[in-house]
């Protein structure tokens, strides 16, 4: 007998999640803020697993008890830190260790609406990073993190005027820009480890495109890299241009470039030889990025060398 799959089960109202937390009806509608730092107001709910929020998610932890590795070291700051998840993510669990302590702010994204915000939160790439890249704060970064925290829920229990929704747009988009600000930071404090996995990455590379078995799977993708270090494709990227000013994907095409020269210039293997070795199923599109990044026709390169 097939096994039925287990789909994920979606809150579409934060009402509707708020209850099965056990937590009071949310002041508004679409957007909510659960203070659980002083009050432990949750406790250990029946939520379904899997499930999916059909909000955005911002929850800073007091605490993340050193339990979140990048690779095989541990992160530096052990303050606590946020965790970001979009819409129709799926979640085993509201936290895998059970403890609810914190701030969760929770959006619906049509309180973004009408909101130049509401396109701009959508290039925030953290919010699809893992939970093992959570951004982490120091002392000094908590207190500003949760002082917007506090502002935004004030602005939630006081009487709902023209400006309450204005306030708190304005607010949302200055925790997105504090955090955008201490990732970048992160990224710098943690060099030593990107380095180490930037180093991993061309290993990698370079065993792909020397394994004939990989090649005939295709060129390498960027969730192909992520998988292989243990990092989602966003947090991948990010990192990488902070280092090196190129994303996961222009990587690959360095990498791509590198190769083919190598092929051009020390081998007899036509241009489309070259093209299947390295992964292209066509020919053209082969020429066509090797003259977007060199200038020259794979041809003409090669003539560089007669």
């Amino acid at each position: 007998m097939k096994k039925e799959k287990n789909f994920p089960f979606k809150f579409e109202s934060l009402s509707h999640f708020h209850r099965v937390l056990g937590l009071p009806k949310p002041m508004h509608p679409l957007i909510s803020v659960i203070d659980n730092m002083d009050e432990n107001l949750v406790h250990n709910c029946d939520l379904p697993s899997p499930f999916m929020l059909n909000f955005y998610k911002i929850a800073y932890k007091p605490s993340l008890r050193g339990k979140l590795k990048y690779g095989q070291s541990f992160y530096d700051f052990d303050e606590g830190g946020l965790i970001f998840a979009s819409p129709n993510q799926v979640a085993a669990s509201l936290d895998d260790n059970g403890d609810h302590s914190g701030y969760t702010l929770f959006i619906h994204p049509d309180f973004l609406l009408t909101y130049p915000l509401a396109n701009k939160i959508k290039q925030f790439g953290f919010f699809s990073y893992s939970a093992n890249e959570a951004l982490y704060l120091s002392d000094k970064e908590k207190t500003t993190i949760i002082s917007i925290f506090k502002i935004i829920d004030d602005e939630l229990q006081s009487k709902i005027d023209d400006f309450s929704q204005d306030v708190i747009i304005s607010q949302i988009e200055s925790l997105l820009n504090y955090s955008n600000r201490f990732y970048k930071r992160q990224f710098i404090t943690r060099k030593s480890v990107n380095n180490n996995l930037l180093q991993k990455m061309e290993e990698i590379l370079d065993g792909y495109f020397s394994n004939s078995t990989l090649l005939m799977q295709g060129i390498p993708t960027v969730q192909f890299l992520s998988q292989k270090l243990n990092v989602s494709p966003h947090y991948l990227s990010d990192m990488l241009r902070s280092l090196t000013g190129n994303n996961a994907q222009q990587h690959i095409h360095e990498k791509l470039i590198e190769k083919a020269k190598e092929k051009l210039s020390t081998s007899n293997l036509s241009i489309s030889e070259i093209a299947y070795d390295l992964g292209f199923e066509h020919p053209q599109s082969f020429s066509r990025l090797f003259k977007t990044k060199t200038k020259l026709s794979p041809l003409d390169f090669r003539k560089t060398f007669n």
